[in-house]
């Protein structure tokens, strides 16, 4: 029977390799609405294996990246960030991993680590660089309509109460759908900074609702900041304008602050009355233990993969807050490669954004820029770099990088 589950196994494995190698833009397509309904959340009710399934779902980008590659060509991308994954799987190696962390752990680890980072290494055609960023548009009304689907068979509700609170989310998780609505808002305000259109206004708002209703804070803060840099970058408006469209926004705010008692179920509106709205999520709790081991290993840290076995799973402490991720990439990224492996990431994100963006338009050269900053933002109080949301965010900007690049090759 094991045998047989196999052979289907790898025979819907090569069926599936063979349409990605036949039509990479339409499986690259599936595999980004794939990763937005979070399948390592409602796969996981049928099959288990959660950790297998988000390894396989990033694997999959690998392979697609490969395809595209044999079809469209390689390309040098010296600053890519995957370089310093890279490295700190090396410096772990030499030092040794952290205890509790096999080789095996590690490699898988790198792999989901770097992987987001791998179409950088490819020449991304025209039309797959379109599909990608409309893709990435479409994504969160997408998942919420696939959720209401699974909900209609019997499945999980799309949506939590949390204290009385209601959140949206992809297979009951919140945190994941409002980082994918951030980065479809971040690809339409980019799309609106180089031509408006009323479409795009009108997804925009969707999306930004959708977001509302997931009640994240740290990403609907970040998605109002973003909204206001793009209004200041548009180009074309005058200054009467951009006031105008100020004291509009102003007149909504006080309309919606009226209205707060009646929205008291939505988290972001509940939390904000009863003063709760800086606390943390018990994120605070976790962190003291991360810093150890840091200070343990500063310098080249305890090797790719240390982040999921500093607390481990079951402890009281993960018990307590129902997570051992550090909801903190600076502090994990700093466990796994020490202060050295965080410096190169960050200078090689910096770096890989500063050289990508450089031959777009002004406003939208900025904008990209800040989005990166956003990144960092968030990556303070969220796993921004472990969570799927990463591989959505990264293609993205992989395929304004590649536009921005032909652009400039035919305008010259």
């Amino acid at each position: 029977m094991m045998a047989l589950e196999t052979s289907l196994g790898l025979a819907g494995l090569l069926c599936l390799g063979g349409f990605a190698a036949w039509f990479p833009v339409a499986a690259t397509v599936v595999w980004i609405l794939l990763l937005e309904t979070s399948p390592d959340l409602w796969l996981m009710a049928f099959i288990g294996q959660r950790e297998m399934i988000i390894g396989v779902a990033k694997a999959a980008g690998l392979i697609l990246a490969l395809i595209l590659a044999i079809r469209a060509g390689g390309k040098r991308d010296r600053y890519n960030p995957g370089f310093a994954f890279a490295f700190m799987f090396g410096a772990g190696l030499v030092h040794g991993f952290y205890p509790g962390l096999s080789m095996l752990e590690s490699i898988r680890s790198l792999i989901g680590s770097a992987a987001p980072f791998a179409f950088g290494f490819v020449k991304r055609p025209a039309d797959w660089r379109r599909a990608v960023i409309r893709t990435v548009i479409y994504g969160p009304i997408s998942a919420v309509g696939f959720d209401l689907c699974l909900w209609a068979a019997g499945g999980q509700a799309p949506y939590v109460f949390e204290a009385a609170n209601l959140r949206l989310g992809t297979a009951g998780q919140p945190p994941f759908l409002a980082g994918f609505a951030l980065i479809a808002i971040y690809a339409l305000l980019i799309e609106l900074l180089r031509r408006p259109a009323r479409a795009d206004f009108f997804l925009l708002a969707v999306n930004f609702v959708i977001l509302l209703l997931t009640g994240a804070r740290a990403p609907l803060a970040l998605a109002l900041a973003m909204m206001l840099a793009a209004l200041f970058l548009a180009p074309g408006l005058t200054a009467y304008r951009r006031i105008m469209l100020l004291a509009a926004a102003g007149a909504l705010a006080a309309v919606a602050a009226l209205c707060l008692g009646s929205l008291s179920f939505i988290r972001v509106v509940g939390l904000t009355q009863t003063g709760d709205g800086l606390d943390l999520s018990n994120r605070t709790l976790i962190w003291p233990t991360f810093e150890q081991a840091i200070m343990a290993s500063p310098w080249f840290g305890w090797g790719v993969g240390a982040g999921k076995v500093v607390v481990p799973l079951g402890s009281p402490l993960s018990a307590l807050i129902e997570t051992n991720a550090a909801h903190n990439e600076y502090l994990r990224i700093a466990a796994e490669g020490g202060f050295v492996g965080l410096a190169l990431l960050v200078a090689l994100l910096a770096l890989w954004t500063v050289r990508g963006s450089s031959t777009l338009p002004r406003p939208e050269r900025i904008f990209l820029r800040l989005s990166l900053a956003a990144f960092a933002v968030h990556s303070a109080t969220d796993n921004t770099l472990i969570a799927t949301t990463s591989s959505i965010f990264f293609i993205w900007m992989s395929a304004v990088f590649a536009s921005a690049e032909e652009e400039s090759k035919a305008a010259a």
